[in-house]
């Protein structure tokens, strides 16, 4: 099974997260799938049949994001739809009265939504707010760059609130929620 596979069953908002890091690291190949072959997929310890798929699974990808006009940026389709199931279950739980924990992790991370959304693009929803907060931070991270503590702090919430958020997408997805008396 590979990584995204598996984030997608246990873990839906790191495969999220991931699936961006992977747009962005076929932008950073200009949609050049031999250069992503020789340069990048190269480095890993695939099998000969593991390497197929993964370049497979790759050109997948630069199809749909040259399809879709995304070679500058943007997410495919089928990352945007996991985006708006997450936006419906989060309305779902806010409007349950079966969740009071998810509600009171909510309303812990709404300041930082709105003072997110008054720096930044209002026309995300807040769950991809949300998104947007992390993988930023982890894109600063990974550059290097200072990352204030008032920061470290929101993004720990936000953190916090997307893995409830992911965990109940798992268990909707394995069981059903139920957010009604039945």
């Amino acid at each position: 099974m590979t990584i995204s596979q598996q984030l997608r069953k246990d873990n839906i908002v790191g495969y999220l997260l991931y699936m961006w890091q992977v747009e962005d690291t076929i932008r950073a190949y200009q949609c050049d799938l031999s250069a992503i072959k020789r340069d990048y997929i190269s480095r890993f310890d695939l099998t000969d049949e593991q390497r197929e798929e993964t370049i497979d699974w790759y050109g997948n990808l630069i199809r749909m994001i040259r399809e879709e006009g995304l070679t500058q940026g943007g997410h495919i389709q089928i990352n945007k739809i996991i985006v708006q199931q997450l936006d419906e279950l989060h309305a779902q739980l806010l409007q349950s009265p079966k969740f009071p924990f998810y509600s009171s992790e909510y309303y812990k991370v709404l300041p930082f939504i709105v003072e997110l959304r008054n720096r930044g693009s209002k026309d995300f929803s807040e769950v991809e707010t949300c998104l947007n907060a992390v993988y930023g931070v982890t894109l600063l991270r990974l550059q290097n760059k200072e990352i204030s503590a008032s920061t470290s702090n929101a993004v720990k919430e936000i953190s916090t609130f997307l893995g409830m958020l992911s965990d109940y997408y798992k268990k909707d997805k394995e069981e059903g929620l139920k957010f009604e008396d039945d």
